[in-house]
């Protein structure tokens, strides 16, 4: 665990992780309540949970997703700034770097919350992130923030809502034209609960919404916690030391020998290439076998040099250079080689399980009454809870298997859009509350990044 090295750090920077891992954890608690209430603002507002039941149920199964998740989408994030820069910097550096990051996604996302405006977490940590990436980069000249991952990032963000509004109204209409029973059309009577069959529509969804957000944004705070961890401790979380050292110099010399065996197989032309390939795979293996791993400039080196025989083979395999009978056998060790320096600690997705939980728990109730009551002019219909729910569910479930970072908010608040607009038409939206959530859209990452930038120029004047 993180904290069993900090003893070995000077008091200063000691103290700096504290605070740096503190903040990762406040930062996931409201996550929690300012994103998660998207998934519970169906089940309160048509009666089919009472509140605290809604809250808690969600927690638990937030908690589960972000165990059960995965860190494609945490890798996602880690790789927005350039990691490997950092790792060479010094700590006051990397401190400034850090907590920029941290406190003006805190700062945007506390606001936006405390005016009950459904803000997405999933752009103001990725505008964080660019930032003070760029704010790095400017000082240091190194590689800079990762733009063609940003930007993968972005068109999924960008796509997401119009997505999710436009399936909400198509399963509004699939609905009525599929269902008899028009009950599932109407609003809740009082505090009356739905009919059965309703309630456990409702509940599958909220929960399948509940899991999917802990499984993408949850991951999120993985990412974040790790971009701490590497950036005090480059020496404990720069390499994957879980793991024997010689599982991962036995994938390389097994790369080495599969590409040398079946180059017989390759034309004259990709002969050349791959004996190429075989070799720089071998002495990857020998610089791995040789590497002292308490040394940060060799811990360092090791990672670069297996980050740079994985993207060569990457590429190769991708392109079908690599011989067929090779190919899968290359597969494998390629992915056991990417665990070298794409891991998370199980202690950091616990932690972070935890925080996310129980932020679910507290201060939920603002965005739920913006979710609930202030999109559309009507109460909010089962069918209209049912089909949100189900679009955000299957959004945010696609790309988290995808390793794409996804707003739980936008994708939520635009399917009880488009549910209104499929019951009413365009004027059955709040004008106003759109354009506050339009706003918010479109002010988050340009906020997020100049805040961050900012506060990077002036912590590092301090720290």
């Amino acid at each position: 665990m993180a904290f069993a090295f900090i003893a070995d750090l000077p008091f200063s920077a000691a103290i700096l992780l504290v605070v740096c891992i503190l903040a990762v954890c406040i930062f996931e608690a409201i996550n929690g309540f300012h994103d998660t209430a998207n998934a519970v603002a169906t089940v309160i507002y048509t009666n089919t949970l009472k509140p605290v039941v809604a809250v808690i149920w969600s927690g638990i199964w937030n908690f589960l997703g972000v165990m059960l998740g995965g860190i494609a989408v945490a890798m996602g994030i880690f790789k927005l700034i350039p990691v490997n820069d950092l790792m060479m910097q010094s700590v006051g550096e990397n401190s400034a770097m850090v907590l920029s990051v941290l406190i003006a996604a805190i700062v945007w996302n506390l606001g936006t919350w405390y005016f009950g405006i459904p803000c997405s977490s999933s752009h103001t940590l990725i505008g964080a992130l660019l930032g003070a990436g760029f704010a790095f980069w400017s000082v240091h000249q190194g590689s800079g923030p990762n733009w063609g991952k940003a930007g993968d990032i972005g068109l999924s963000l960008l796509i997401s809502p119009f997505f999710g509004f436009a399936l909400a109204i198509i399963l509004m209409y699939l609905l009525r034209v599929m269902l008899e029973n028009k009950e599932i059309f109407k609003e809740p009577s009082g505090k009356k609960t739905p009919p059965l069959w309703i309630r456990a529509i409702l509940i599958t969804t909220c929960t399948l919404v509940s899991f999917f957000h802990g499984s993408n944004d949850g991951q999120k705070g993985v990412g974040l916690m790790l971009v701490v961890l590497l950036a005090f401790m480059p020496i404990q979380y720069g390499f994957n030391h879980e793991v024997p050292s010689t599982e991962f110099a036995t994938a390389a010399r097994n790369i080495s020998t599969t590409l040398e065996k079946n180059a017989a197989e390759a034309d004259a032309v990709t002969l050349a290439h791959i004996q190429a390939l075989s070799v720089q795979a071998g002495q990857t293996a020998i610089q791995i076998d040789t590497c002292n791993f308490k040394d940060k400039a060799q811990v360092f080196a090791v990672r670069r040099a297996i980050q740079q025989l994985n993207k060569n083979l990457d590429a190769d395999l991708k392109s079908k250079v690599i011989p067929g009978a090779a190919a899968q056998s290359v597969k494998h060790e390629v992915k056991k080689l990417k665990t070298a320096y794409e891991f998370a600690p199980m202690w950091v997705v616990i932690l972070i399980s935890i925080c996310l939980g129980i932020g679910t728990m507290i201060g939920w109730k603002r965005i739920v009454v913006t979710i609930g009551e202030k999109i559309g002019k009507s109460h909010l219909t089962y069918a209209q809870g049912a089909s949100a729910e189900i679009c955000a569910a299957a959004t945010i479930g696609v790309s988290t298997g995808l390793g794409l970072p996804v707003s739980t908010t936008h994708v939520l608040s635009s399917g009880i859009a488009g549910t209104m607009v499929a019951s009413g038409g365009i004027k059955n939206l709040q004008k106003k509350t759109i354009k506050n959530i339009a706003l918010a859209w479109l002010l988050t990452l340009p906020v997020s990044f100049l805040l961050a930038a900012m506060l990077f120029f002036g912590l590092r004047l301090v720290l």
